[in-house]
């Protein structure tokens, strides 16, 4: 599922083309990505409507209309947004195309059919129905509040614990794996077993690795030499690591580590 870092850089790009711009025409191509809302409420909804700010929640995007409500949009493991000129640009696997009258268009695409659309009244109740944690990147979520977010969960793996989203919102199985690399912290070790130097690094690191992927674009290709998510599959050396990486299950998901500096 996308996570943090992806659907920030999508917020992002929501900012930079769509906004303030009239929706001339909605097309729902796939009614299988649609929640809550039936095609033909989508469409009366956008129609005649247009974005007017956006936000970020977890793994969430939300885009404030200019009148009744908001659009939630969740990604899942393949959903992107694309905005472009020429029809003949759409991407694959279009759900939803949006037309502005500006003669561009904006494109919910999921290959796997895992995204949802939503029209919600309120981002706070969305919130708060969802059970989300604190988000990982809010100014507010301070080392306090990631100890207090982790106390609830003292006998499960750290990996488990930052990517329950009710502790804890916006993270998944790929920057789970790499904050615990960074972190020098086993998959496998449970969360009361971290003392007071390992909670404060794998708080510093949860904000230090969400910061630079955003920067990076969320791009494995852009990562540092010493990140471990570009060789996460390959399982060989690489400049962090002087052994080949390995992987185990932890709660059902593949956890790739380096054993040399992941000690359990």
């Amino acid at each position: 599922m996308a996570e943090l870092p992806d659907v920030e850089i999508m917020r992002q790009y929501i900012d930079l083309n769509a906004l303030r711009q009239v929706i001339e025409d909605v097309e729902v191509l796939n009614g299988s990505v649609l929640k809550g809302v039936s095609p033909e409420k989508l469409v009366e909804t956008l129609r005649k409507n247009s974005f007017e700010e956006s936000s970020r929640y977890g793994k969430y995007l939300f885009i404030r209309l200019r009148k009744n409500g908001w659009l939630a949009l969740q990604f899942g493991m393949t959903g992107h947004l694309k905005y472009f000129k020429d029809l003949s640009e759409g991407p694959p696997y279009e759900r939803l195309l949006i037309s502005f009258t500006r003669g561009r268009h904006l494109a919910f695409a999921s290959q796997r059919k895992l995204g949802q659309v939503e029209l919600i009244a309120s981002v706070e109740d969305y919130i708060r129905q969802h059970n989300l944690g604190p988000d990982a990147m809010s100014r507010s979520f301070d080392l306090s509040s990631f100890k207090k977010a982790l106390s609830k969960a003292k006998r499960s793996t750290v990996k488990t614990a930052l990517m329950d989203q009710s502790l804890l919102a916006g993270i998944g199985n790929v920057y789970s794996d790499e904050i615990m690399y960074q972190s020098n912290i086993h998959p496998s070790r449970r969360v009361g077993q971290l003392d007071e130097a390992m909670m404060k690094r794998l708080f510093t690191k949860t904000k230090h690795v969400l910061r630079k992927a955003i920067e990076y674009r969320a791009d494995p290709r852009k990562f540092p030499e010493s990140w471990i998510t570009p060789y996460r599959r390959s399982r060989r050396k690489f400049a962090g690591c002087v052994g080949p990486i390995e992987s185990i299950k932890v709660s059902g998901r593949t956890s790739y580590f380096c054993p040399q500096s992941q000690k359990i």
